[in-house]
């Protein structure tokens, strides 16, 4: 069954049972107050009946009250029955109320028949109770129900009223059929109005039906509506639509990683599969005769293992990236300790100007900027990016490279006035194996995995690595880290420093 039809069907059976309820509580009320004012009536007609029937003598009941004059029919209603019966409950005298039509030219009511009365009559001879007075019902041949009322008189007999029902059972048969209409309508109204109520209230769950269909069939963009807090629905569209947002998300998170992957493993086969043809080249070369010539070995074993060393630094390298990938489940290669950022730049500064003595490198500190970090893996950044500013400017291009605080952070700089980059190259830069030369030469660059470690590397320390063009030329790369008294706060947590160990190779 579905949710339309449980909800309008219970709201049927809930308005159903309250207004059955309140029919039964009216129509008791009305029932009770009637028949009390019948016995009111009766009261009042038994210090009547006396004088009705001409009637000496006293009934055994308490002293009557004071009977006010006036014709009896305009107290009684019509078929009000009066009796006097001796002790052996032989009828004496009887007497009944009828009333004429009051319009011209009708006739008369019939008068209706006397009810048929028991046996055992307080006042008579058969009579089983003490009590001087009975009231029952009765009823006449032609089925005319009665209240009666009987009284046993003081000298024997019984005196007795009994007036009819006919408008009393006549109202509440009224009032029954007015009750089984007004319930029938009011749920059927109920069930009209709750039917265009359910549907309305239940229409966006049809729309979020055909939302998620749509979102089944391959639309993740699809969103429900409607989506706000005001109502039941509105705050679930709210919640799917954020979890569909954080689904959309993840898949497209997850396709770009395997269209990374894809590059990546793509890339890595055309790196690796350069330097083992070289080698597997030599190696045949040596197998064909170079070993009996010695210029051809040494040319070859040199070779090998230059090759062998290219291989063996691009494994390292993709090590490295992995474990810094996976450092939240494998044992992570940075290790954490106190160092001066300041004196890892000055030695990585003075190491390239060896390496490069016609480049103008400058340096600019402020002072020391302490740092939790891994000196060996900072000091590979900086010797990255510094390695890059010499492989892609020309000779004379001015570095400049500044240390130091800004807005609570470290803050590393590497700067020149070459070439530099188009912004479009500037947001890839740290994509691994990514080149700016797409015809992937090696004469002006390496494998394309420094920048990758240098951002990987920034971000195990808690900070970022980002790339920008210099106007009008040249390009900065900036190193932020925090502070050691950040770390101290809880922004990293430092291993135990009996859980360091030597770096890996660079």
């Amino acid at each position: 069954m579905s949710l339309r039809s449980r909800v309008l069907i219970g709201t049927l059976c809930l308005v159903a049972a309250a207004l059955l309820l309140t029919d039964f509580a009216v129509y008791r009320f009305l029932s009770s107050f009637l028949h009390g004012r019948v016995d009111d009536q009766l009261e009042s007609g038994m210090w009547a009946a006396p004088r009705i029937l001409e009637l000496t003598g006293d009934r055994s009941g308490p002293s009557p009250p004071v009977l006010e004059r006036g014709r009896p029919e305009t107290v009684y209603p019509s078929g009000t029955y009066f009796a006097h019966l001796d002790e052996t409950g032989r009828l004496i005298r009887d007497f009944m109320i009828t009333l004429e039509s009051r319009r011209e030219g009708s006739r008369p009511d019939p008068d209706p028949a006397a009810p048929a009365l028991p046996e055992g009559l307080p006042g008579t001879q058969d009579t089983e109770s003490g009590s001087p007075s009975s009231r029952f019902l009765a009823e006449s041949e032609d089925g005319t129900p009665y209240r009666v009322l009987a009284d046993a008189l003081t000298g024997g007999g019984t005196i007795l009223v009994a007036i009819p029902l006919t408008g009393t059972e006549a109202t509440l048969q009224r009032l029954l059929l007015i009750e089984a209409v007004v319930t029938a309508g009011v749920l059927l109204a109920v069930g009209v109005l709750g039917l265009f109520v359910v549907r309305r209230g239940l229409r966006p769950l049809d729309r979020i039906a055909d939302s998620a269909g749509a979102i089944a069939a391959g639309d993740l963009s699809s969103r429900l509506a409607p989506a706000n807090d005001r109502t039941e629905v509105g705050r679930l569209g709210l919640a799917l639509n954020t979890m569909l947002a954080q689904i959309e998300t993840a898949f497209r998170e997850r396709e770009e990683s395997e269209e990374r992957l894809r590059r990546f493993v793509a890339d890595a086969s055309h790196e690796l599969r350069t330097p083992l043809t070289s080698i597997q080249g030599y190696a045949e070369l040596f197998r064909r005769g170079a070993a009996e010539r010695p210029e051809d070995l040494a040319k070859a074993m040199r070779q090998i293992e230059s090759e062998s060393r290219r291989v063996s630094e691009l494994v390292d390298e993709l090590l490295l990236l992995a474990r810094l990938d996976q450092r939240d489940t494998v044992e992570s290669p940075i290790r954490l300790t106190r160092v001066d950022l300041t004196t890892i730049v000055a030695e990585a500064v003075e190491a390239a100007r060896d390496l490069d003595p016609d480049r103008r490198i400058g340096l600019v500190a402020s002072g020391p900027v302490i740092v939790m970090g891994d000196d060996v893996r900072l000091r590979q950044v900086l010797d990255n990016l510094l390695s890059n500013a010499r492989r892609y400017t020309p000779t004379g291009t001015h570095v400049r490279v500044h240390v130091g605080v800004e807005e609570g952070l470290a803050v590393a700089e590497v700067a020149d006035d070459g070439p530099g980059i188009d912004a479009e190259h500037a947001e890839r830069i740290f994509e691994r194996f990514y080149r700016v030369d797409r015809s992937r030469s090696r004469q002006n660059g390496g494998v394309g995995l420094g920048l990758s470690i240098v951002a990987a590397v920034a971000e195990a320390h808690g900070g970022r690595a980002t790339c920008e063009p210099v106007m009008p030329h040249g390009v900065r790369f900036r190193i932020e880290l925090p502070l050691a008294e950040r770390h101290e706060d809880g922004v990293v947590e430092p291993p135990p420093d009996e859980a360091r160990s030597a770096p890996s190779r660079r």
